[in-house]
């Protein structure tokens, strides 16, 4: 409007707009939200910048001094709140008394539009407000807002709250509110940057879902079931910092999820191989202690897949570490014609081996024991706990025996498994031999 200084004999717009910025601070909590509200629509020029900024840091600094943290976060939910607080109404005291009174100015920035509510947030991560209360407040904004609106408002609010509580700490952020914004994104055809963004944030916190989470059905057009696609990125990005930077618990808690989500989809007759082995190698193996699940899993695959062919069927099985089977399934998988000769020879060798290691100690500790120095240890031990009595003799004695059986029994079994190897490499190839039914394996 060329109302400036340069211009003689004329009222300064800018300077009297510049003065009464000056006393914003003394403005009531409303009138600083209809002054944003009515500014927000100038975000966009440059020259309107300054003056929203100026609005935005007293906006924010209210909200800092007039609210504090809530003392009952598990109902100070602001779906839960009936209340409403502002600065200028005189509810002081009972601000500060309320279990809310960390999020009384969730309502009242639904007015603002998502370029200014992210000005708004990126504002208050600056000046270190709670990260937790950010982004219950973005999750709710994101509520509200999404409730009506056209799909195309929709996709601009799901990419702006994902990209504000990106930069957030992920800690803070509710892992099953993520979810919530998934599966409205799903729909919605966000863009990449975004999408990925989301998927990071989710993947981070993977030892914190169930299998319902994990089981997502596959995009429109896909002849399979559910978005394994998905479940693998979100494993990528679990062990995006390396498994130095994942703990032992968190590791097998999310082997063990895979574990059930690998077992569901497994009889999906639509499911690739390529993608059934990504799935089971997708965690390094020291995530696992036993593969009798994945074993399970690998046998219903190849009962529903029965075209497929012996390398593919053996690029299945080496995802599966038969030294941490157990007896009874490597027994089944010896008799199990649906899994390669190769893979049964394989099981029972490492059975084999284990047996072997098993006898090689025990042989071991019983030399210990019938040595002189054993015996003088022994006795040692006894007199520090008991004294030497005749029932004490008798206990060692009977545990002597009973370690004595142990590797007698443990070396018949080594004879019994090589012989059941040579009967299993013949009958696979007389065409004989039936497995019988898994038995309940140990989880």
């Amino acid at each position: 409007m060329e109302m400036n200084s340069s211009v003689s004999g004329t009222p300064n717009l800018l300077e009297e707009t510049e003065k009464s910025l000056k006393g914003m601070s003394f403005w009531a909590w409303s009138e600083l939200l209809i002054t944003i509200k009515q500014c927000q629509d100038l975000l966009p020029f440059p020259s309107s910048s300054g003056s929203l900024e100026k609005c935005v840091d007293s906006l924010i600094g209210r909200m800092a001094t007039s609210s504090e943290p809530s003392p009952c976060p598990s109902t100070s939910s602001p779906d839960s709140s009936g209340v409403r607080f502002s600065c200028d109404t005189g509810s002081t005291e009972s601000l500060k008394n309320s279990c809310s009174r960390a999020t009384w100015w969730f309502e009242d920035l639904l007015v603002l539009s998502t370029n200014l509510v992210e000005m708004v947030i990126k504002s208050m991560v600056l000046r270190k407000f709670d990260h937790s209360i950010i982004s219950r407040f973005i999750f709710y904004y994101q509520k509200s807002k999404c409730y009506t609106g056209t799909p195309d408002e929709k996709r601009n609010v799901v990419e702006t709250v994902i990209d504000m509580l990106y930069i957030l700490d992920w800690n803070s952020v509710s892992f099953k509110s993520l979810f919530g914004i998934l599966r409205v994104s799903l729909n919605l055809n966000i863009r990449k940057c975004s999408r990925t963004k989301l998927e990071s944030m989710i993947g981070s916190q993977m030892d914190q879902a169930t299998l319902d989470n994990m089981l997502i059905p596959s995009p429109y057009g896909m002849n399979y079931l559910y978005n394994v696609n998905l479940v693998l990125r979100f494993l990528k990005a679990f062990l995006h910092g390396g498994i130095s930077q994942t703990s032992p618990t968190q590791l097998r808690k999310v082997a063990s999820l895979m574990d059930l989500y690998i077992a569901e989809v497994a009889p999906d007759p639509c499911l690739k191989a390529s993608k059934f082995l990504a799935l089971t190698m997708a965690l390094p193996d020291s995530a696992r202690d036993s593969y009798d699940r994945i074993y399970r899993a690998t046998d219903m695959y190849l009962q529903v897949h029965t075209g497929l062919s012996e390398e593919e069927k053996m690029k299945i099985c080496c995802a599966m570490n038969y030294e941490k089977l157990s007896s009874e399934a490597c027994t089944h998988l010896s008799q199990n014609r649906k899994f390669p000769s190769k893979s049964a020879v394989q099981a029972l060798m490492s059975q084999q081996i284990k047996l072997k290691s098993l006898v090689k100690a025990t042989n071991k500790t019983k030399s210990y024991i019938d040595s002189p120095s054993g015996v003088i240890e022994i006795g040692r031990k006894g007199k520090k706990n008991e004294s030497d009595s005749p029932t004490n003799n008798e206990k060692l004695r009977a545990h002597l025996q009973g370690m004595q059986w142990r590797v007698t029994e443990l070396e018949k079994i080594c004879l019994k498994m090589q012989t059941q190897m040579t009967k299993i490499m013949k009958s696979r190839v007389s065409g004989h031999s039936t497995p019988r039914s898994l038995p309940k394996l140990c989880s």
